[in-house]
């Protein structure tokens, strides 16, 4: 046995603060990158003269990047690794963020956030991928909770620390503080996080890949639970990302730092659901419960929200857009039991595999709701028709629903 065999295995503090930190700091501008533009968007609108299916289409096409990224980096990830990968793609997130901050139009706008889209990537599915490889199986769901919460202080950034900031810099001041933030992350993850052990690494080529991606697509579990495990996840994209600044404008009344306030609501809301609900889901595990329970138990309530929302119940504007990002947080517990039932070479294909179908989803939901809210005329103040949020939520709801009864009828047969 060589002395290198023969050393004790890492602690998992060190783990953490090799691991987990740094490539939270990535997976942080993930959540900036999605969430700024709630922030934004209204002032963007009134600069560029943007219509709501503008607006939607530049919220959209980084998903859409985002989405067309995940084979590549899928397999970029199992044969690389997230050190390699994640060093690589903080440096298209400072090219896009610095063509974003350089746009004179529409055109530069959507080059910007493509470009974005592509370098936020692989930053939550390099995070699950290396806690699956490098942690115990018994701390994995706690551990990746925490990982997401961390990840989640981008979203909180994205409120309003972003709000001053853009009235300090202006908006364009704003991403090219992101480009800067990116390459000192991409210094810190090629110095501090350690490679893949080989046992954990992929060969094959892209015949290889495509034939394991069409396996991954077809395996019972993922054609199960996907749908409903996704959908939590849409949620937060949809919202955060874009729509809850406009949506608080129009239909509750609120100016910038108010609106700016709310999504700080949000942001807390998602980093304490994060870091609870691998917590949540160890104990219930342990406890007998099924693994599904949480999942369930989440989307239940988020179907409850939307309606409340679409009725004006009058749930208190704060608790509901808590509530919201707590309860979608959990998606990514669902994530990890899917990436269970496959082998930890393939753990990085299969989170992007679902990734990839969540993000088409986003895709088509962000853009929906652009072209739905464009079917009412502008509001007088320049914003969009009440009635056209309340429609998209309902949709949203019904969507959520289907993804329920499918988990229930669905069975695994061939599992």
């Amino acid at each position: 046995m060589s002395e290198q065999d023969a050393s004790p295995p890492p602690t998992l503090g060190r783990l953490f603060a090799t691991i987990t930190l740094p490539l939270s700091a990535g997976a942080a501008l993930n959540q900036l990158n999605r969430a700024v533009t709630a922030v934004i968007a209204p002032v963007l609108a009134e600069v560029f003269a943007l219509s709501a299916s503008d607006l939607g289409l530049m919220g959209a096409v980084l998903f859409a990047s985002y989405a067309l990224a995940q084979l590549p980096v899928g397999a970029a990830l199992d044969r690389y690794g997230p050190r390699r990968v994640q060093t690589a793609l903080m440096g298209v997130i400072a090219v896009g963020s610095l063509v974003f901050a350089a746009a004179g139009g529409l055109p530069q706008l959507l080059a910007g956030r493509i470009l974005l889209g592509i370098g936020i990537s692989a930053a939550l599915m390099a995070q699950l991928k290396a806690t699956r490889q490098w942690f115990p199986p018994e701390r994995i769901a706690t551990v990746a909770g925490w990982a997401v919460a961390i990840s989640s202080l981008g979203g909180i950034i994205a409120t309003v620390p972003a709000e001053w900031a853009a009235a300090t810099l202006g908006w364009r001041g704003v991403f090219v503080a992101v480009a800067v933030v990116a390459l000192l992350s991409a210094v810190w993850i090629w110095l501090v996080v350690p490679d893949v052990p080989a046992p954990h690494t992929s060969r094959g080529g892209l015949a290889a890949e495509l034939a394991t991606l069409g396996r991954i697509l077809r395996h019972p579990a993922f054609v199960r639970f996907v749908p409903c495990v996704i959908l939590l996840s849409v949620l937060n994209f949809t919202w955060q990302g874009l729509w809850l600044g406009p949506w608080l404008r129009d239909v509750a009344g609120l100016d910038g730092p108010g609106r700016a306030q709310v999504l700080l609501i949000y942001a807390l809301g998602f980093t304490a659901g994060s870091f609870l609900s691998g917590i949540v889901q160890a104990r219930l595990v342990a406890a007998g419960f099924h693994p599904l329970t949480m999942i369930v138990g989440c989307t239940l309530g988020t179907i409850a929200l939307h309606l409340g929302f679409a009725f004006d119940t009058g749930l208190p504007l704060w608790l509901g857009w808590a509530l919201w990002p707590f309860l979608a947080s959990v998606g990514p517990v669902g994530y990890t039991l899917v990436s269970a039932r496959f082998p930890g070479s393939e753990t990085g294909r299969v989170s992007t595999a679902i990734n990839g179908v969540m993000l088409a989803i986003v895709f088509t939901e962000q853009q929906g709701i652009g072209l739905i809210l464009d079917l009412w005329p502008r509001t007088g103040d320049g914003g969009w028709d009440p009635r056209g949020y309340s429609v998209a939520l309902l949709i949203s709801a019904a969507l959520q629903v289907a993804g329920l009864l499918w988990l229930f009828l669905r069975r695994e047969r061939q599992a």
